[in-house]
Order: C-alpha cells, then structure tokens, then sequence
C-alpha cells in the first residue's frame, strides 16, 4: 500500500535528521476508515510495514501490532481535521526546548507564516492521556500545527510527506527561535495559515 510505504520512508527520514531521539516520536496515515500508527517503544529509524499497528478512527485495535501510547492524540487530531491523512508527533530538540518556555513561539519569517501559521501551546498532559489528547483538539481545530507544552509537536497535513517536510519546518522555527532569544527582532504578524495541503 502506497500510504504505508511512505509512512515507513518518512519515520526513516525524520529519524535520519535527527528529529526522534531514541524511540521517541509517532507518525501515522489514514487511509479510509483505518489509521496506520507507529508502533510503541517503535525507533522511526527501524520501523517496518510489518511493525505497524491498525486502528479503526474510533481506537478499535484492526491488527495485532500495539500502536504508540499516543493513538489517541493522533485519532484526536483526525477527528478534528478530518481532510488530514497524516500526523506527525516528534519530541525533536528545539521543538521540545520552545514548548518548555514561559513565552508564545515568535513569528518570525515568511515561510513560518505561511507555512505553519500560528502555533498555539497545548498545556501540559501526561503522554498518551485522554486529557493530552483532548487539548490536541482543541488546538488543531483552528490550526495543522502546535507545540506540546514540555513534550513536543504535533502536525497534521494532507499525506504524510508534507506533514514530515512541516514537522522538519517548526524544528527549524524553533531552533531560529532559541538563536534569537535575547537578541532584538522582528516579529511578523501571524495569519492564520491554510490547510496543509501543498
């Protein structure tokens, strides 16, 4: 299945550059009623189609593979985003570090506008809570992108290579970010971007 091999192609990617330290991070697709998830205690660096987990969008378990702790962050967002056919949850370095701040990520180029649009804060939930996941939908329903608070991101998009090339985008906000802290900017006023569909 095209889905699942691009599921696959992108946990290796973004384990690649860096962005899953250990096993941490998930990434799953949907393809009709069915969410293939990343498996727990998975590393994106290793995971195969055969490792996979499938869920029905209502948690119901479709295949024997255990799927990430987070599955009911990712049916949350799909939920609220129903155009969305893949997340993407990363605990990515400087994505992680910015959501550990006592301060809103500033806007601060045009592509970070465009792109990623505002990205609001989920307050603090245990991983893989039905309270982590419940702030997940709160935050996607107005946005395909947001920061974890002290724990990470989270991005839904139309197929799983665009959501991996914005996950890679709000790592590389937020380590802009850090470098310009204490220093004086420019901020850009935020729009609200569209769908992630391109």
């Amino acid at each position: 299945m095209i889905e699942v091999e691009a599921l696959v192609a992108a946990c290796r990617r973004l384990a690649a550059l860096g962005l899953s330290p250990g096993g941490s991070g998930n990434v799953s697709v949907r393809v009709g009623e069915q969410v293939f998830l990343t498996p727990t205690g998975g590393a994106l660096s290793r995971v195969t189609d055969a490792d996979l987990a499938v869920l029905s969008l209502t948690g119901e378990p479709l295949s024997g593979a255990r799927p990430s702790k987070e599955f009911p962050l990712h049916l949350a967002a799909y939920h609220v985003r129903p155009e969305a056919r893949a997340i993407v949850h990363l605990h990515s370095v400087h994505a992680v570090a910015v959501a550990c701040l006592d301060e809103p990520m500033p806007t601060v180029t045009p592509y970070q506008v465009t792109r990623l649009g505002p990205l609001p804060l989920v307050p603090y939930a245990p991983p893989g809570s039905s309270a982590l996941a419940e702030g997940v939908a709160v935050a996607l329903a107005g946005h395909h992108a947001a920061l974890l608070a002290n724990h990470g991101s989270v991005v839904a998009a139309a197929d799983v290579d665009l959501a991996a090339d914005l996950a890679e985008e709000l790592e590389s906000a937020a380590q802009l970010a850090l470098l310009l802290r204490g220093l004086p900017y420019r901020q850009l006023p935020p729009i609200n971007a569209g769908p992630a569909t391109s």
